[in-house]
């Protein structure tokens, strides 16, 4: 698969449906970052008129997932991968569009192949940074991602 915003956007229409109902959307791939943005609108929203918590997470999740599964992908691996822990600061209300930057690429590359190379798993902590329009932070999300490389049935 080429990997392009569009696509990622398709598949999470198909498998995380509830992300992109509520408007997180892949905007900008590459080997180094991954960029997501979702809109402050009344199906995310908070009481306290701001942007949910849950609904920035799942941008930011996806902003460093995307980075985890499209250096799988170019390892040529059967690698799973999973989301051990999480935590995250919000530092402003998210309101108007929230753009969430994950540039961490090159330690994702090193952890899938030092994965491939020893055949044991690697963890890893990834950060998104969540900017509103103005690029001042609200929230700052932080993923230990867990991957190891499937052995084939026998």
């Amino acid at each position: 698969m080429k990997w392009s915003p569009s696509k990622l956007n398709s598949y999470l229409f198909l498998k995380l449906p509830s992300a992109y109902w509520t408007g997180v959307r892949v905007k900008e791939i590459s080997e180094d970052r991954c960029v997501s943005t979702v809109k402050h609108r009344w199906i995310n929203q908070n009481p306290f008129r701001s942007m949910y918590f849950a609904v920035q997470a799942m941008a930011a999740e996806l902003s460093t997932g995307a980075l985890v599964m499209y250096h799988i992908q170019k390892s040529g691996a059967t690698i799973s991968m999973l989301v051990a822990r999480n935590n995250s600061i919000f530092t402003k209300k998210a309101v108007g569009r929230i753009r969430f930057e994950c540039t961490e690429g090159a330690k994702v590359n090193a952890a899938i192949q030092e994965a491939v190379t020893t055949g044991e798993g690697q963890t890893f902590w990834m950060k998104s940074v969540g900017k509103n329009e103005k690029g001042e932070a609200v929230s700052e999300m932080n993923f230990e991602w867990t991957i190891k490389v499937k052995t084939p049935k026998k």
